[in-house]
This record gives structure tokens, C-alpha cells and sequence, in this order.
């Protein structure tokens, strides 16, 4: 199966310029093209704080072409002339000015340098990554650091619908750069909950492993993918596996909770996220409705 262009959200900062040098890589490799793109704040915004509605097309060109020689030059350190000066600048959302990329270019993966925020700031307004995640329809890739060679691709996946499609993109992502590939799921204890009849413990690991060899490990078209399950916190464990056996990268699945559950529980991946391990590749399983309204999309085209 080819690869479908490769759509890199970019800023000023170093980990997007590692992110986008990870995405040109990874188009080269899998010959396709890499489309940076960057979302400005709208000038509509600006003006409406200045009351200058008449001045909005010039305010809006001088943000463009300010957003554009700050991200170019912190993209020119490390990709080619021919690269950057491809760069696309649009005002908007970022999610939005993504997934318009992705539309306009017929892209099938999004590519962004992960970042540390507060705890406070990803409740109060998220991260771009983890925005991204839970409205993306393709495959979203966080990169942790400089690009690097990739050698293990390691994928957890549980016995939910969501393996299927997780593990696909583990055997494509492995297969396009000659990795081995490992799978892993992980048990966790059942909450004990008041009043509630108990459960067998060992009567649930033994059903999960049932689950696993029937209906997970088989969709696996690779042979001699090494298999495994481990008991204890998801988080922890996978931690510990992705420190352990040096993965450089780590594939999940996105379940789109709602926003209420994000809120109080979170979800192993966007708290995946919040640690960065290592490089994060997310199957985007379920996409919920984006709670987002429109925004006036506008490009400059390169001179």
C-alpha cells in the first residue's frame, strides 16, 4: 500500500523544526511529498480588539508574511531550501488549518514536535498535539527529539475494536522502515467498587488472554511478531516498556472520549502525551464531533 502525502504543523520552535525534519524523512522514505504548514492567529481577532475593521487586509497580510519568515527561518536550519519555501500559512485553529491540509493535500498523516505544558495549561486550553489527536481523521505522529534512526516500533493495544486499526499502522510504520515490531497489552486491575459483587481476578486475566489469542494477535500479518501481556497500570507499564527496550516508537490507539471524561479522567493516550517516552504515533479510532466553530482560512502564496 503507497503512502499518502505527509503534513507537518509547524512553528518557531526547535521541536517543530525536529518534528518537520522527521516528516520530510519519512516522506522521503516512503515516496510521497512533505507539506509544512503553519495556523496564525486571525487578524479578525487583533481588529476586534482595535475597532480597525477597514485596516483588516493589511493587518493580515503583515501577519501572514511575520508568521512566515519566523517559522521559515527556524525551519531553514534544518531542511532544504525547496522545502520550506513550500510552507503554507493560514489563519486559524491550528486542528482546523490541519485537517484543511490534510483535505486539500490528500494527506494521511500529521506530523508535530511534541511539547511539555502544565497540567493547568492542557485543562484550561490543551496542546496542539492533543487537540490535534482527538480531531484528527488520520494518523497523528508527536515526535520526541531530534529524528533518529528507527529501529523498534513498539504498539499497545487492548481488546476493543481499536486493535484492528492500531495494529495496521504499527505493521505499516515498522515495515516502512525496517524495525521490529513488538505488541503488548496490558492488564490492569479492575477498581473495586462499594457494594458490587467481586470479581475473580484470575478468572478476568485468564478472559483477557482468551480475547487477545482469538481476536487480537491474529490480526497480526506479520510473522514472527513477538506478543506479550503485562499486568499493572497502563501508563507505568508502558513507560517502563518503552525505557526498557529502547522503542522509538510507540503506536496507539485514539479512543475519542467525550470531552467530560477527558476532563476528569483523561485518556492513556493524551496522558501518553503528556509524558513523551518517546515518539507517539496515534491511530485515530473514533473521531468525535469537533466542538469548534469556523474560522476564515486565508494563505499567502509564496512570491
Amino acid at each position: 500500500m503507497s503512502w499518502k502525502p505527509i503534513v507537518a504543523g509547524v512553528d518557531a520552535s526547535p521541536e517543530a523544526a525536529a518534528a518537520a525534519a522527521f516528516a520530510w524523512r519519512i516522506a522521503q522514505k516512503a515516496g510521497t511529498t512533505c507539506h509544512l504548514v503553519h495556523a496564525t492567529r486571525d487578524a479578525w481577532a487583533a481588529l476586534t480588539a482595535a475597532d480597525l475593521p477597514e485596516r483588516f487586509g493589511e493587518l493580515d497580510f503583515f501577519l501572514i508574511q511575520q508568521a512566515r519568515e519566523q517559522v521559515a527561518q527556524s525551519l531553514g536550519l534544518k531542511l532544504p531550501g525547496e522545502i520550506v519555501a513550500g510552507l503554507t500559512v493560514a489563519n486559524g485553529r491550528p486542528p482546523l488549518v490541519l485537517n484543511d491540509a490534510v483535505a486539500r493535500t490528500g494527506g494521511g498523516m500529521i506530523v508535530l514536535g511534541g511539547k511539555h505544558h502544565s497540567t493547568l495549561g492542557r485543562w484550561l486550553g490543551g496542546s496542539t498535539s492533543h487537540n490535534m489527536v482527538r480531531a484528527a481523521s488520520v494518523p497523528v505522529l508527536v515526535t520526541a527529539g531530534e529524528p533518529r534512526d528507527i529501529a523498534r516500533v513498539l504498539v499497545s493495544v487492548d481488546v476493543s475494536p481499536a486493535a484492528k486499526a492500531t495494529l495496521e499502522l504499527a505493521e505499516r510504520c515498522a515495515a516502512l522502515f525496517g524495525a521490529q515490531l513488538r505488541a503488548i497489552s496490558v492488564m490492569e486491575p479492575l477498581p473495586i467498587v462499594p457494594e458490587a459483587p467481586p470479581v475473580d481476578m484470575q478468572e478476568y486475566y485468564q478472559l483477557w488472554e482468551e480475547m487477545l489469542k482469538r481476536d487480537v494477535w491474529p490480526l497480526l500479518r506479520t510473522p514472527g511478531i513477538e506478543t506479550m501481556v503485562r499486568h499493572g497500570n497502563v501508563i507505568e507499564t508502558l513507560l517502563r516498556e518503552v525505557h526498557d527496550w529502547q522503542a522509538d516508537i510507540l503506536v496507539v490507539g485514539s479512543h475519542g472520549k467525550n470531552l467530560a471524561q477527558r476532563m476528569l479522567l483523561g485518556s492513556v493516550t493524551e496522558q501518553l502525551l503528556n509524558h513523551l517516552p518517546t515518539s507517539v504515533l496515534v491511530a485515530p479510532i473514533a473521531v468525535p464531533q469537533a466542538e469548534m466553530t469556523p474560522v476564515r482560512v486565508g494563505e499567502l502564496a509564496l512570491a
